[in-house]
């Protein structure tokens, strides 16, 4: 393992922090001022997020000295957040051509490198790393917001590779990253096919110009029952009985990765009118609104609260069908009509058992179930592979900058 003497930030980079832009100063054109919120996770820059914007004259005559260049590597120094392993992690992107002029605004920090010292792509990675967090970490904890400034930066030290070596291992790093961006591309893509294939087989549900009937969804379904109507009591260590929550309803799925865990005395009292099972359809009722999730396994698990569950007759309807049908902007517009509530939109119980859903011919519905079903394996694929390169990137990152790789 090589080593290397550890040298203040400060002096391996150039950095500068944004002025202190007053609400007052905003114009709607001119120079656009950039934001933590434009910023992005992916570590792009988004403009599109925020429309401030600095007068040509007055940027001139007090900030040219914060305008971006090409090239820079700007980070997010307060909205950031705490990972799973409790370090924080900020946010950064490089700044393109085409997104200039771009003034640096309260909150943003721009660094160069130091020539014949230092490498920005290096530091854009480093920045990611347990070295660089743990230490940020340390320095802000205990302050009312997680945010830093240039007197933290001074405080931190890097341990710097010679020139070759850091950009040997950026690009080792930016070709994983690459991969790994490129299948979350894949998957999201995959995503799109199958509300595409929903269209295609069964027409706009909006417009119906398929004439398809339309039926209440009490008479489409054998079981409709909501959640309990109190938090039941959680306990603090795994068993073998989940609690789905809101949280865990996304993108058609129900993710039962980060859960909250009930006793089985729990499950057994407070799961009397129905227990969840492979198949059924789970639909939240408030925050958010209207997002739909299909239990896909066979595990012990409770519903949770702002939750109903929908179990169909399959006489009428596929379990796919219905989710599908429950994504569909036919559906959305009936949950935004049926939503309540001045400030938290929710639906009513009255609301959950009122919805027309579209019938199609079962054979239709189950042909597509299976088409799905192919795209459901190939995403799963995909996302086994992504997986495994996310680890890849982790474990190469973590021996990156301990002088192991």
């Amino acid at each position: 393992m090589r080593s290397y003497k550890p040298l203040p930030l400060s002096e391996a980079y150039w950095f500068q922090e944004g002025p202190g832009v007053r609400k007052w100063q905003f114009t709607d054109s001119g120079i656009k001022l950039l934001n933590v919120g434009n910023i992005e996770k992916n570590g792009t820059l988004n403009l599109e997020k925020t429309d401030r914007h600095l007068s040509k004259e007055e940027v001139a005559q007090k900030y040219s000295h914060f305008l971006v260049d090409e090239g820079d590597l700007v980070i997010a120094s307060s909205g950031i957040s705490f990972d799973d392993d409790g370090l924080l992690r900020t946010r950064g992107a490089f700044v393109e051509k085409h997104q200039l002029p771009l003034c640096l605004n309260t909150s943003t920090i721009r660094f160069k490198a130091v020539e014949g010292i230092s490498e920005l792509s290096f530091l854009r990675f480093w920045l990611d790393s347990r070295e660089f967090r743990s230490q940020i970490t340390k320095l802000v904890t205990g302050s009312a917001q997680q945010n830093f400034g240039p007197s933290h930066i001074k405080a931190i030290k890097i341990k710097l590779p010679p020139i070759a070596e850091q950009k040997r291992i950026a690009e080792i790093l930016d070709r994983t990253q690459s991969l790994i961006s490129k299948r979350k591309e894949a998957i999201a893509l995959l995503d799109t096919l199958t509300q595409s294939i929903f269209l295609e087989m069964f027409g706009d549900p909006v417009k119906n110009n398929k004439c398809w009937d339309g039926m209440g969804i009490e008479n489409i379904c054998e079981l409709i029952v909501d959640c309990v109507n109190r938090t039941a009591p959680v306990v603090d260590y795994p068993t073998n009985f989940k609690m789905i929550r809101t949280s865990n309803v996304k993108n058609g799925k129900v993710n039962l990765e980060d859960v909250r865990y009930v006793t089985e005395e729990t499950f057994q009292r407070w799961n009397r009118r129905a227990t969840p099972s492979r198949n059924d359809v789970v639909l939240t009722r408030e925050a958010p609104v209207g997002e739909a999730g299909i239990i896909d396994n066979d595990e012990f698990v409770f519903l949770g609260q702002r939750l109903m569950l929908y179990r169909v007759n399959p006489k009428y309807l596929t379990p796919q069908y219905l989710l599908y049908a429950f994504r569909s902007s036919y559906l959305q517009q009936q949950f935004t009509k049926h939503g309540s509530g001045s400030t938290v939109k929710h639906l009513s119980l009255p609301a959950c058992r009122s919805f027309r859903v579209l019938v199609p011919p079962l054979p239709l519905q189950k042909e597509f179930a299976q088409r799905v079903e192919a795209v459901e394996k190939l995403k799963a694929t995909h996302r086994a592979s992504l997986s495994q390169l996310e680890e890849l990137f982790a474990s190469l990152q973590h021996r990156a900058f301990r002088g192991e790789l």
